[in-house]
């Protein structure tokens, strides 16, 4: 059995790698962190997840600024909860994720549920928190729905 071909998606860089600020969608500063993000991270703007934001993406390689709007393939998705929700990231890069690399965003993921676990505790937001690990990128795109003009922003306070 060979793998689905990866899908192709447009990302928005909106934290680039090496950096400290933790942005959402709305470019407003959600948090800073102790620790830099080793990807960039961004959304697809032609998606919003379960959590009614914009479809989180991190995009492996060197650094890209802020802002760049880039298409690539999404060859997989970290199926992440936050407070109980189900909040998918697109794992995308130009060629097949290596498994160390794999491993390596799975690694990161699970402590940065744990990290986000201690800080909903600090803000008083209750939910599991987890990374509930890797699935097909076509399997986070399903549960995704795509965006519209009535999106105004995310419903839920990050």
């Amino acid at each position: 059995m060979t793998a689905p071909e990866p899908v192709e998606v447009e990302v928005v860089i909106e934290i680039p790698r090496g950096n400290f600020l933790k942005r959402g969608s709305n470019g407003h500063v959600d948090f800073i962190s102790p620790l830099p993000c080793p990807f960039n991270y961004g959304s697809v703007p032609e998606f919003l997840g379960l959590d009614g934001d914009l479809l989180d993406a991190l995009v492996l390689g060197p650094r890209l600024p802020l802002g760049t709007r880039i298409r690539v393939k999404a060859w997989g998705a970290v199926m992440l909860t936050d407070r109980g929700m189900t909040d998918d990231k697109l794992i995308c890069c130009e060629r097949s994720p290596t498994l160390r690399e794999r491993e390596d965003v799975l690694r990161f993921f699970r402590f940065y549920a744990k990290c986000k676990e201690l800080l909903n505790i600090w803000r008083r937001r209750p939910g599991r928190n987890a990374c509930d690990g890797w699935c097909d990128a076509t399997q986070a795109l399903a549960r995704a729905r795509p965006r519209n003009d009535s999106w105004k922003g995310s419903p839920i306070e990050f």
